[in-house]
């Protein structure tokens, strides 16, 4: 029985969330500028996002681009935008015979200008699709962006729009960039790392987090089943006990 076979196609993660971490040491292992992981790292891409759109996950977010990631050497930077643009240009018609849905979280202002109206004009091309919605986190960090939202809400506040007393984690979450998006339910980051590096951090309160050792440019969708498969076995209680779960179980078949 293979890897996808063994899948509970009733219990899939409706949110992925990756951090498409390695791309660099992949490429120095093998003797490769990293840019020249960066550009194999797309191909990774393409078969991860095909392969969450057959399964019928709901959402999926690649963490792209941090804030932090601006401060890395300007050939690499550089580098990455142009395949940035390069990339979304080449797939936007894919993205649409597929269904899928792009869309953006992150400091967009901070993009260069081609790269920003690139990213734009494929979010508007496939703003009509249903399936799958596929986010990039592209010059995004979670602290920007509660503290952005901080500042939205305090702004609301000071025009009369808000009356502090009732800002709730429902209205908070309203002035996140993942707005209208559910929280991801289960969290990968390659390449060995075990941390989350600044990644949704209030959107990952209750995630199932995944690491493996796999460089994101080795990674396709047999590593994504063994992942899925491992949050299948997971018991998901929410600060409830295990015997409240099954009684709820119990109660909803």
């Amino acid at each position: 029985m293979s890897l996808k076979d063994k899948l509970d196609l009733q219990r899939l993660p409706k949110h992925i969330a990756i951090i498409m971490d390695g791309n660099g040491r992949w490429a120095k292992e093998r003797g490769q500028d990293r840019l020249y992981g960066h550009h194999e790292g797309v191909e990774s891409v393409r078969n991860i996002v095909e392969t969450c759109a057959e399964l019928g996950i709901g959402y999926l977010t690649l963490y792209a681009f941090s804030t932090e990631n601006w401060d890395r050497p300007v050939y690499e930077v550089n580098g990455i935008m142009e395949l940035l643009v390069n990339t979304i240009r080449k797939e936007v018609n894919t993205l649409s015979k597929n269904n899928i849905r792009l869309n953006v979280i992150g400091d967009l202002d901070m993009l260069p200008a081609q790269a920003k109206q690139e990213m734009e004009e494929a979010i508007a091309l496939t703003s009509h699709n249903t399936g799958l919605t596929l986010i990039m986190a592209l010059s995004y960090s979670a602290r920007w962006e509660i503290v952005n939202a901080a500042k939205k809400i305090a702004a609301d506040a000071q025009k009369g729009i808000l009356d502090p007393a009732t800002v709730s984690a429902d209205v908070f979450e309203k002035y996140l960039c993942t707005a209208g998006f559910p929280d991801p339910e289960l969290m990968i980051r390659t390449s060995g790392e075990c941390r989350i590096s600044n990644f949704l951090l209030y959107q990952l309160a209750y995630a199932e987090l995944y690491f493996t050792d796999t460089r994101w440019p080795d990674f396709r969708n047999e590593n994504l089943y063994e992942a899925i498969l491992n949050y299948q076995t997971r018991e998901r209680r929410f600060g409830k006990t295990s015997e409240q779960i099954q009684q709820n179980e119990e109660i909803i078949s």
